[in-house]
């Protein structure tokens, strides 16, 4: 009897238990959740499944990254809208962030009016809804620009209008894939070469040419590669044709309004992250910094930010969930995301309104949690490491 009762009293067991029985509840009720939503979808003569995915969309679509066209099935345009969501919220995240590092850097700034603008530019955007930001950006710039007749044109190849703007297309992408491959190999150079300098440095106290090398593969390889990309391909330029231009590649107005309201409305935040990260570390990390030699711009680049990362990091990763969530306010101004695109027009044509909604839960969901594991690991890179 001591020993069963030693059992029960176990700390471990008494957790592993409760563990068991919360999982086993959620499964109950998951099952009883479908169970009870299939039959009454029978009941109502709804279909279930998701045979619908290979049925023709018929859904056409302003802005494509992924060659659909109309004819193709709805689990296409299923990946069109993730692509959508995906291309407005990696640009938006890294604008976002060097806009907000700028203006966090700023509202810290000795120079008063800079410190003022910075300052009131935060409690302007921390203090309006995102959804202003959208529908000025759309209504109130974009809506503003010229009509197609009256572009404006930028080196007579592209033109802006409040229709969007109209770029020359390539006719072959192969040539700009071996340039961004190009690219990257020399980044990758790069970073290695760094690695080798820091550790020479630590090693033997001599500097290596770090800067020219950066120019050169950083600026100069992947220069000379696009050059050579753009040289290669032939152009579809567009041309005015009656009342709108025809040929090349449309950059939607709706994208230029959902981008712009993201990466001015999340970079208020991320700067006031910024600000914060900063002064959380010790004024005399500045002072010793500055009775070595080092120049403010120095101090700022050498020895604060990467101090203060320890602290912007773990907010910083809020900020950009929240820039994937709320890129589905596009979804106000018609932009082509996978709230717009799945959510709206595929369920309108097919009904299907638990498997949509569960397949766009789980696209937010598994993105918001790679972006969570990506910001985790790259945090716990960067921690302070102690004895």
């Amino acid at each position: 009897m001591a020993s069963v009762l030693s059992f029960i009293n176990d700390k471990r067991v008494r957790d592993l238990f409760y563990q068991v029985a919360l999982v086993l509840g959620l499964v109950g009720a998951t099952v009883w959740f479908v169970r009870n939503a299939s039959e009454n979808m029978v009941k109502a003569g709804i279909a279930s499944g998701f045979d619908f995915l290979w049925r023709t969309s018929g859904i056409e679509v302003p802005f494509v990254l992924t060659g659909y066209t109309q004819q193709d099935n709805i689990l296409a345009l299923f990946w069109v809208g993730i692509a959508n969501t995906m291309l407005v919220t990696v640009i938006a995240i890294a604008l976002a962030t060097v806009l907000g590092f700028i203006i966090g850097i700023a509202r810290l700034s000795s120079h008063w009016l800079l410190s003022t603008i910075a300052g009131a530019y935060i409690e302007f955007v921390r203090n309006i809804p995102l959804l202003f930001f959208v529908l000025f950006w759309y209504f109130g710039v974009i809506a503003a620009l010229p009509a197609p007749r009256a572009s404006l044109s930028l080196f007579g190849v592209a033109f802006l209008n409040n229709r969007g703007l109209t770029m020359p297309l390539p006719d072959s992408p192969a040539p700009f894939r071996w340039a961004l491959a190009i690219m990257l190999l020399s980044w990758l150079i790069q970073w290695l070469v760094m690695r080798w300098a820091r550790r020479r440095k630590e090693e033997t106290g001599r500097d290596a040419p770090v800067l020219m090398l950066g120019i050169l593969f950083v600026l100069i390889v992947p220069a000379l590669a696009f050059t050579w990309a753009g040289l290669a391909v032939r152009w579809d330029v567009p041309v005015l044709r009656g009342f709108n231009y025809r040929g090349g590649f449309v950059v939607i107005p709706e994208f230029v309004a959902l981008l712009a309201a993201l990466v001015t409305y999340t970079a208020g935040f991320i700067a006031e992250i910024v600000r914060g990260g900063i002064q959380a570390v010790p004024h005399g990390q500045s002072e010793a910094s500055a009775a070595l030699g080092l120049r403010p711009g120095q101090i700022l680049r050498l020895v604060v930010i990467p101090q203060a990362l320890r602290v912007i990091v773990p907010p910083m990763t809020n900020q950009y969930l929240n820039v994937l969530k709320n890129s589905s306010f596009g979804a106000a101004i018609a932009y082509p995301d996978i709230v717009s695109l799945f959510m709206g027009s595929a369920l309108n044509n097919t009904g299907q309104a638990i498997e949509i909604i569960a397949m766009t839960l789980a696209v937010y969901l598994v993105i918001g949690l790679a972006v969570s594991a990506f910001m985790n690991w790259y945090n716990a890179r960067i921690a302070l490491v102690t004895r």
